[in-house]
C-alpha cells in the first residue's frame, strides 16, 4: 500500500505541472492567434487573462454530455478516458532526475511506442455504434 501511495504521489508531482503547463501554453497560443488575426484574445478572466485556463477547465467539467443516439453509451464515455489515461501513462518512464524515474524499465522506448500506439483504440471505440 505504501508503494502505491509513493508511486501516486510521484506521478502527481509529474503530471500536475505538465497539465498546468499545457493549459498555459494553450493560453499563449490563443493570445498569439488573436494578435495575428487582429482580434481580442482571451483577456476577460483575471489579470491579462491569466485565469482563463482555469475558467476553461471549469467550463469543460460542467458541460452537458451529449451522446449520439446510435452510439454505445458506455463505450462513448470510456473512449476519452482511455485515450487521456494512455497519454499520461507514457510519462512514467521518463526520468525525473539523473538517477530517478517513476518506473525503471530497461526497454522504456518500446514502452512509450506501445502506449502511444494504443491511443488509436480510444478513437476507434468512440466511433462504435450499436
Amino acid at each position: 500500500m505504501l508503494f502505491i501511495l509513493c508511486f501516486l504521489s510521484k506521478y502527481l508531482v509529474l503530471v500536475l505541472p505538465l497539465l498546468i503547463g499545457v493549459a498555459f501554453l494553450t493560453l499563449v497560443e490563443r493570445k498569439v492567434l488573436a494578435a495575428t488575426q487582429l482580434r481580442v484574445g482571451p483577456n476577460v478572466v483575471g489579470f491579462a487573462g491569466l485565469l482563463q485556463p482555469f475558467a476553461d477547465a471549469a467550463k469543460l467539467l460542467i458541460k452537458e454530455i451529449i451522446l449520439p443516439s446510435p452510439a454505445n453509451r458506455w463505450l462513448f464515455i470510456l473512449a476519452p478516458i482511455l485515450t487521456f489515461s494512455l497519454s499520461l501513462l507514457g510519462w512514467i518512464v521518463l526520468p525525473l532526475t539523473k538517477t530517478e524515474t517513476l518506473v525503471d524499465f530497461n526497454l522504456g522506448i518500446f514502452y512509450i511506442l506501445a502506449i502511444s500506439s494504443l491511443n488509436v483504440y480510444g478513437i476507434i471505440i468512440a466511433r462504435l455504434v450499436k
